[in-house]
Order: structure tokens, then sequence, then C-alpha cells
């Protein structure tokens, strides 16, 4: 192919439009989008603004309809189109009894953009705010959505979901930051929105969880260095695996940016955003997994008497902060309504409808309240050339929202650390500041005394979190891994102590977490059967595709025991069942959780089941702190709770007529494509929850878990990587890409990655789009 402009400072060949081309209107010398097989787009422009509108421009052609429809909530108006019910998105909190859902977050981010929150950070300077790039950056991704949406027609664009739609408009720059900011607050005040919006004196209380912290995003990461690899196989490798939903603002869209001499970086970017967030370089690779860390902090007020909207503090009444807004409504006769909304706001963060009484409420303080600094940190990540690089990186900005950081780069080191937002409170101030709740109440921090707020770190970029020179890390030659739990176990040979406990605030091993550690051992012994010690490219991806189930390798014996003794069991209603059939599936089941694994679906039935049962007393070794990688293990086939679980799962299998011996894809399918893993409670590596018809329907149903895999090898030539995006690059069901990688993720199969020049203009499938801005 020959080169339109010649080589440029890196190497970046400007190509000439192939045979395969397309080209929208205009010359055609500014961006270059160049998709390669699956439809990932490459974007190489000449400076920032070019860059993000190239990359607008492609995540339109893909996905304008969720980006449109995160926008209208951001904007507060989801109520004015669709009615002030509708319900919780991703996994959010409902707002509280006969509540209506719509209103309730309409109300909190209406109220959001009244008081300027996004646009206060906006006027603050680098690093604090955006960098100058940055701006430049999502101002065109903004142009460039547009320029698509302009140019497609509402009424012409290609996704039913929002074809012809009202609702689907232009989007500004600051609808982007908004964006942003909202994403930062995953793991403190999003979740809470409605909550937020709901919150009135007196009001009937949300359900309320018994800590401020969620469980929601998770994610497996490895960051493996030169010891733990096979002699040859490069210098070190990063994987990848976050676990998110398939639906909304938290999908990964794959795509490659490429300033020549400035930037080149690939890998997964949440919806939306302007710059990769797990993904590598050509010498550094990271990924994140959700942080176990507090990002947010619920306090409990003590109301003034005879004034529900005022608290005490240290003795002294303070008034709540009113943001008072309006909201239209569409009523079911399809005309509207305005409706006056109150959002209430106190020194320690938002008023929560977690039940307002005339003598307490509760607020909710987010570490994340002052973060718009998110990208300037994943940008410096994307220019760092090493580990030393990036940790400077993290260290100036603060900016990394809620997750842990694994990477790794040629030199064959890798680290691991917890930079997010953490609020700054000390093991004193948790053990006398702590309220404990009861079965209606969660726990929370006093909110009646100062001592109990966040303090300061001198070395910290904002008030009220921690500093650098606090956070967890680890830096080693062997790895660094992480499954959600606690910094303690990121290598159980060092272990990492003497660190604040809102860092680590559930240091138990779950299963996953426990065979995410047993595979790397298995590994560096050659004990796995993936052949001699020592990872390599390919054993690598057939690890993390393996779909290994903990709980089957550590309990499927003891149950088969129990059938052999007890052909007939008691199910929870008093009935026998004949539990023959269900056991001779299980001893012929493979042990894995691969989407064609028969057996596998009664297994991940039973032992969900086996998990609702408390106490748990069916482990035949019951938790040790003394051997946290290898306890509780095992089931009590004498059990009741046992023998009642496996009866109840047989006798639910036969009132659905689904066969004891059902595959695990069976029952979880996205599009009718069936799925592979289970829950990573019941032990599974590769996390997934769907329902046997997720993906399909209009509303289509969630589902969750692994979303983009990559397994990628620095070596002293370049990088070398396999990636997969399981459930592809558009949402759009009518799109070749809405299930083209998902079918290959049903297979256990991967992508070969396109990185350099070389390998992108020698995809057969390459189509280049020439835009100028």
């Amino acid at each position: 192919m020959a080169a339109a402009f010649g080589l440029l400072t890196t190497g970046v060949l400007w190509p000439a439009p192939s045979a395969g081309a397309s080209a929208a209107s205009g010359d055609g010398d500014g961006v270059q989008i160049r998709r390669t097989q699956y439809g990932v787009p490459h974007i190489v422009a000449r400076d920032f603004k070019s860059l993000g509108y190239g990359y607008g421009y492609a995540f339109a052609q893909d996905n304008l309809c969720d980006l449109a429809d995160t926008v209208l909530t951001l904007r507060g108006e989801r109520s004015r189109y669709f009615g002030g019910q509708g319900e919780p998105r991703d996994g959010g909190d409902g707002p509280g009894e006969d509540i209506p859902y719509n209103l309730a977050s309409d109300t909190y981010y209406k109220a959001q953009r009244k008081t300027g929150t996004v646009r206060k950070l906006l006027a603050q300077p680098a690093p604090l705010g955006p960098g100058h790039e940055l701006r430049d950056m999502v101002r065109g991704y903004a142009e460039g959505y547009n320029r698509y949406l302009r140019d497609t027609g509402v009424d012409k664009l290609p996704d039913a979901r929002c074809k012809g739609k009202p609702w689907v408009r232009p989007v500004t720059a600051e609808d982007l930051w908004h964006l942003v900011y909202d994403l930062n607050a995953a793991s403190g005040a999003a979740p809470y929105a409605a909550a937020i919006g709901a919150a009135e004196p007196s009001s009937a209380p949300a359900a309320a969880p018994k800590s401020a912290s969620r469980s929601g995003p998770a994610s497996n990461g490895w960051a493996l260095g030169r010891e733990a690899l096979r002699a040859g196989a490069g210098n070190a490798m990063v994987l990848a695996n976050p676990h998110l939903p398939w639906l909304g603002n938290s999908r990964f869209y794959q795509v490659q940016l490429t300033i020549p001499g400035t930037l080149d970086v690939t890998g997964g970017s949440l919806q939306g955003t302007p710059m990769v967030e797990i993904g590598h370089n050509s010498t550094l690779a990271w990924t994140h997994t959700a942080s176990d860390a507090q990002h947010s902090s619920l306090y409990r007020l003590e109301l003034t008497p005879d004034d529900p909207t005022s608290y005490v503090v240290d003795g002294r009444s303070e008034r709540m902060t009113r943001t008072s807004v309006d909201v239209v409504v569409r009523g079911e006769d399809g005309g509207t309504k305005t409706v006056r909304r109150t959002v209430y706001g106190t020194r320690f963060g938002a008023v929560v409808n977690f039940g307002w009484t005339d003598r307490s409420a509760y607020a909710l303080r987010d570490a994340n309240e002052s973060n718009l600094r998110s990208m300037n940190t994943w940008l410096a990540m994307a220019t760092s050339r090493n580990l030393g690089e990036l940790r400077a990186a993290q260290d100036s900005t603060q900016g990394i929202p809620w997750t842990y950081t694994l990477a790794a780069d040629t030199s064959g080191e890798t680290y691991f650390t917890d930079s997010s937002a953490v609020p700054h409170l000390t093991a004193a101030q948790l053990k006398s500041c702590t309220l404990p709740g009861g079965e209606e109440a969660p726990d929370a921090l006093d909110g009646s005394r100062t001592d109990c707020a966040w303090g300061r770190d001198p070395d910290a970029v904002v008030p009220g979190i921690y500093g650098p020179a606090r956070q967890p890390e680890l830096s080693r030659g062997d790895f660094v891994a992480n499954s959600n739990n606690g910094p303690q176990y990121t290598n159980p040979a060092e272990q990492i102590t003497g660190i604040p406990p809102v860092y680590d605030v559930g240091p138990r091993l779950d299963l996953r977490a426990r065979l995410g550690l047993r595979m790397i051992d298995e590994r560096g012994k050659g004990t796995d059967g993936l052949g001699a010690p020592g990872f390599t490219p390919r054993n690598l991806t057939q690890s993390m595709s393996g779909d290994r189930v903990l709980s089957a390798e550590t309990g499927l014996d003891d149950v088969l025991a129990l059938c052999r003794n007890q052909p007939e069991l008691v199910a929870s209603d008093g009935k026998k069942v004949d539990v023959r059939a269900a056991c001779a599936a299980l001893a012929r089941w493979d042990r894995r959780a691969h989407a064609d694994s028969r057996g596998g679906a009664l297994w991940i039935s039973f032992y969900g089941r086996l998990l609702e049962e408390r106490p748990a007393a069916w482990h035949k070794v019951p938790y040790d702190p003394e051997a946290p990688l290898t306890t509780p293990r095992g089931i009590k086939g004498e059990s009741p709770q046992v023998q009642r679980a496996l009866a109840d799962t047989v006798q639910e299998f036969a009132a659905e007529s689904v066969q004891v011996s059902a595959p695990t894809g069976a029952l979880q399918k996205w599009a009718g494509v069936p799925l592979p893993g289970c829950d990573g409670s019941e032990g599974c590596f590769n996390v997934l929850e769907a329902g046997p018809d997720s993906g399909t329907g209009e509303p289509p149903r969630g589902a969750f878990g692994s979303s983009f895999l990559m397994a990628v090898t620095l070596t002293d030539d370049g990088p070398r990587a396999s990636t997969l995006l399981t459930y592809g690059q558009s949402s759009n069901p009518s799109s070749p890409h809405y299930t083209d990688q998902t079918r290959l993720f049903s297979q256990g199969r991967w992508v070969r990655e396109r990185y350099t020049e070389q390998e992108i203009l020698g995809d057969p499938h390459l189509e280049v789009t020439h835009l100028s801005p």
C-alpha cells in the first residue's frame, strides 16, 4: 500500500485508500480510521483534537445509541422522554418505596449541573483539571460524534433502538466530562444517584447496604515478570480480565490511538471516554481490578430538634444546603409537567435516602467528589516508557478513581499499587467513629463529631484522601496478581502489611482469588497440564480460557461420595428426590465451565444454592486464618444443607425441563450464543453471569462478567498480544460486530492483536475512512 504522506517520526505510515477503503466527506488529510478484523479502529491523527474527532466518529458508528442514552441520563432528562418511573441502570440501587426512579435520578443529575460541580473542576488547571491535550481531545470527540450524527441523520441511524428518537441530539464536551466524572464515582456516589435524588425528610427509605462500599465492578489481573516466564518467551506479560456489565456506560470499546511521535496506545476504553484505560504501548502494559478499599463513607447525622434539615456537629447546629431543580416529566397521555425537587447536602456529602427521620439522616461522601483528573493519569500512563514513569504519572495526578493497577515493562519487572482515591480515615477513627447499624439501618460513621471527618496527607493532590506515600504497592520479578481481594496477598511470598485498614476491608480470599493464585503457582511448577513450567503467550491465554471451577476441584469428589451412599435425598418441601441421574452427569463432567461442558450447569446451580445456606456449616475444612490460600475447602456430604441443596437443584431442573447433563452454556446465553464461566463465588476465574436469553428482546436483558480480555507479551522487539472483546465492538443488534467476538468467547478463542504498522496494513479485512475535522 502506497504511503500518501511518507514515513513519519515513529514509523507510522499514512496510507492512501485501499480498494476496500471508505471515505467520509472532506479531503481526508486530517484523520484516518483504519478498521481491522472484527471492526477494531486504529485511529491516526496529527494532534489531540483530530485524534478525538476520529475517535468520536468511530465510536458513533458502532454505539451512538448508547452514548446518546447515557448523555440523556447525565442531563437529567429521562423523565421528559420516558416518564418518571423507569428502573435502575447498571445495577444501581432504587430510590426507595413509591419513588419513581427516573424522577429521582434526574433530580440528582440536574442538581449536579446546577451546582456546577464539573464546570468548577474544568476551570482548574492540571492536574486538578484536565490538561490542554485532553480538553482538545474531548472537544474533538464531541465534534466527531456530532459529525457522524449530522451526516447520517437521526431518522437514518442503523440502530433501531434510537433511530428517529427525539432524545438523540448532539453532545457537548461538557456532556463528556460529566460522563467521565460519573464513571469516576462508580464506586461512590453514582450508584446511589436515585437514592440521593429521592432523599426527603420522613421519606420512605431505600434498602441500604451494611456499608457504603458496593460490590460491583470486579476483575482478574496478572502482571508476570521475567522470573515467571519460560525461557525465550519474552520479558514480561500482562493478563487483563475486567468484569463489568455488558450493557450501559461500563462497556469497553477496543481502540488504538496514535499521534506519530507523541502517542501510540492500544487497549480497552470505557465508552464515551477519550483515553485507553486498560492497554499497552510498545514497552509498557497495564491492567486494573476493582480495589477492595473504601472509596466513600456513609455518615449518620444527628438532626436538630424540630428541624430535620439541620444537623448537629460538635454540639452546634448546621443547616443543610439545598439545591432545587425543575424536572420535566412525561405523563401517560404524552403531555408533560414540571416537578420541583430538592437535593440536600452537608459537610459529609449529599443526604441519601437510607432513612430520614426527625432524629437522624445519612450522608454519603465520595472520595472522587473532586476527581476530573483521571484522564490526565491515563494519558500520562499511555506515554510512559517504563514502570518508573507510570508510577510517577499516578503519584503526580492521583486520578485513578477506584481500581488497583498491575503493570509490567520490558525490563521484566512487575508493579502493583492501589493509587485510587481512598478516604483518609485512620484505624483509630474507624474504631471510635463507626456506629453499628441494625436490621434496618446501615453501619455508618458518626457525623456529629468533626474528629470523624477525613484527614489529609501533605503529599495528597486534594484534601481528604491518602497520599502516595501511604498507598500499598509491591514490585516483583516474578508476579503480582489480584482478583478483587485486598492487597495483602498480591504475591503470597511477600505479603503487603502495615497499610491503613481502609485499604483492606476484606482480607479473606474468596474462591476466585484463591484459584488465580493457584493457577500461577501450578504454571510455575508445570503441574496444570499446560506443558513445561513457565508462562508463554499460548499458555497464558489457555490459562484464562481454561474455565476452571475451584469449588468443583475441591468439592466434587465429596458430592460424588454422597451420591454413592444416598441415591435419594430429601428436598426442602419434604419430598424424596432421585439424584442418580444427576450424580452420573456430575461424574462425567470435566469440572470446567466451558460453554459446552455437560453437567456444568447442574454444578453451578447446586453450588450457588449451597452458598445461600447460612450458616455455611457444610465445609469439610472450615476457614483457617493461618491457611488463607487453601481454606475453606471440601463439602460435607452428610450435611443436611448439602443434601437439601442438591435435591432442590435436581427438582428445579425437572420443573423447568432442563436436563441434569445440560452444558454450562445452556443456561446463560448472549443473543443465542452459549457463554462459558460462572460467578466468582462459585469458584470460576472466568466470571460470567447471564440469563438464558440475555442480549435478546427489547430491551435486552443484562449480563455481567468478562468483558475486555488482553494477554500481552512485552519483548525486546515490541509487544505481542491477543485480545477479545466478549460482546463485540457494537451494541447494535443488527451490526455484524454485535456477536462476532461473543462466538469466539464461547469457543475459548482469541483475536490476534494488530499493533504495528505492518500488522495493521497487512490485515486483509482493512477498511480506511478519511476524515477532515
